[in-house]
């Protein structure tokens, strides 16, 4: 049976006044061996490899994660993460195609969403050897966010597959997980970098990976600029069959709109003379983009991490797993950047 655990936000006095009581003491405990090491990894789609790059700079500078909560892509990464078998995930990111990367997402009749998942759930079960989250070697939990009562849902036992299926349901493209009389979905709609899930686990220092932070700015629509370079076609192609059906089913209301008999003819011929507007998966991520880039500011200025990794990922979008190598190098790079700077501080201290 899955564990559940739902969280309410603390209000901002509260937050105050146990941030001027606790931050002395997490800094003087980094420097003890002893202290609880956790990792919050945010969610970020595609971004979310850069989590690769982040762990592989904590384990060169001999730094030991205790405790690994994750959102969405960062639960799928953490997850593989906890049972220990990173370096055979980063092998098959890295060997993605573009259609490699489409024959993972098996569409269905849009009911509740786009795409199953089962195939995504397929890859994460070829990396994790473990049936429940329990037997994997570090602890772990996931986030999901309750879609009727918009609750935030840690899952930190049961099936592991699951609790990652759970996390990755962005609203409309994945279906909802159905799971101890919940409906599930992506756990980025409440807490993107779940720092607080971390500080639940008993972690003294979090060190949390934002990857929202520079994906708002003028970047949701970058299809629909004059100039679309070939990776942004790519992306656009593998979802552009999925709505020939829906093509085919409007265009005999289409036809009928037009006729000289309707009376709503002229009207409709002055919509679809405007320019053309963005489908409406670009207007669910985007969408998602905006809503999840401010609760991360808003929850990251509430649970503060002790040290943030925020790798400068803002070109990169929604399906651009093809570029692994690369947003796996600058997630390393950054992490190393902010571990150095950190640990000068700390001295200092």
């Amino acid at each position: 049976m899955n564990n559940h655990y739902v969280v309410a936000l603390a209000s901002n006095r509260d937050f105050e006044e146990k941030t001027m009581t606790e931050e002395p003491r997490r800094a003087t405990k980094f420097r003890h061996a002893d202290a609880c090491i956790g990792l919050a990894l945010g969610s970020g789609s595609a971004r979310g490899l850069a989590h690769i790059g982040v762990i592989q700079a904590l384990e060169e500078a001999d730094i030991k994660v205790d405790v690994i909560a994750g959102t969405s892509i960062g639960a799928l990464i953490g997850a593989v993460y906890a049972s220990d078998s990173l370096d055979s995930l980063e092998s098959t990111f890295q060997e993605l195609d573009w259609m490699k990367i489409a024959s993972f997402f098996d569409v269905v009749f849009p009911r509740s969403g786009l795409i199953d998942g089962a195939k995504v759930s397929g890859l994460v079960r070829t990396h994790i050897h473990v049936d429940r989250i329990e037997a994997l070697p570090r602890r772990f939990a996931s986030l999901a966010t309750d879609i009727f009562t918009g609750e935030e849902v840690i899952i930190s036992s049961g099936d592991v597959i699951e609790a990652v299926r759970a996390s990755i349901s962005v609203p409309g493209i994945f279906t909802p997980v159905r799971s101890n009389g919940r409906i599930l979905v992506d756990g980025g709609l409440v807490n993107p970098v779940p720092v607080s899930v971390a500080r639940s686990m008993g972690a003294d220092i979090v060190i949390a990976v934002d990857l929202n932070h520079d994906i708002v700015e003028g970047k949701n629509f970058k299809p629909f600029a004059n100039h679309v370079n070939d990776e942004e076609k790519k992306e656009i192609g593998i979802f552009s069959h999925w709505m020939d059906s829906y093509r085919q089913s409007i265009q005999g209301l289409k036809s009928r709109l037009l006729s000289h008999e309707s009376p709503v003819a002229a009207q409709f011929m002055r919509w679809v003379s405007t320019e053309p507007l963005p489908s409406i998966f670009e207007v669910l991520l985007a969408s998602i983009n905006i809503m999840e880039t401010r609760i991360t500011q808003t929850r990251l200025g509430l649970d503060r991490p002790d040290i943030i990794i925020q790798p400068p990922l803002g070109q990169i979008s929604f399906l651009q797993f093809d570029r692994a190598e690369e947003i796996i190098r600058i997630g390393y790079e950054c992490a190393r950047e902010q571990l150095a700077a950190f640990t000068r501080a700390d001295r200092r201290g």
